[in-house]
């Protein structure tokens, strides 16, 4: 187990009843992990700004009867081979298809793929959630 080290915070009456609220919504056992998660996605973030290599997933859905868009996402696919892992494709309904592509690497080349897919017409939403690769304790 690692080291636990405790420290104080100082909180407003009405922020910390607030925090208790969102720990509630979000089922957190305790305050403590709360935090933990808070920073570990405030880190997170840092990861991607500081172009360290970081993992996520960019979801979208896109109508396959639009004519021409699987060959330009298959395109746009192989254009970004070094950060693509894996991608499945899901059928929604008969027009509407969801796609998960799993990524790793430069946070930049990340970004660049989700915004050429999401600006693909035909692609009728699409988001990046990110990640890091574990190295955030």
């Amino acid at each position: 187990m690692a080291d636990i080290v405790r420290f104080g915070v100082s909180l407003e009456n009405a922020l910390l009843k607030q925090f208790d609220r969102l720990i509630r919504e979000r089922n957190y056992t305790n305050r403590s992990e709360a935090i933990r998660d808070l920073i570990r996605e405030e880190l997170l973030k840092k990861e991607w700004t500081e172009d360290q290599e970081v993992a996520g997933a960019i979801t979208y859905i896109y109508d396959h009867h639009q004519r021409d868009l699987l060959n330009k996402i298959i395109d746009v696919q192989h254009d970004f081979h070094d950060v693509i892992k894996s991608t499945q494709h899901i059928h929604l309904d008969h027009h509407n298809c969801l796609e998960i592509v799993a990524v790793q690497g430069n946070p930049s080349s990340i970004s660049r793929l989700s915004n050429t897919l999401k600006a693909l017409k035909g692609v009728k939403h699409g988001s990046l959630n990110i990640s890091g690769i574990g190295q955030i304790a």
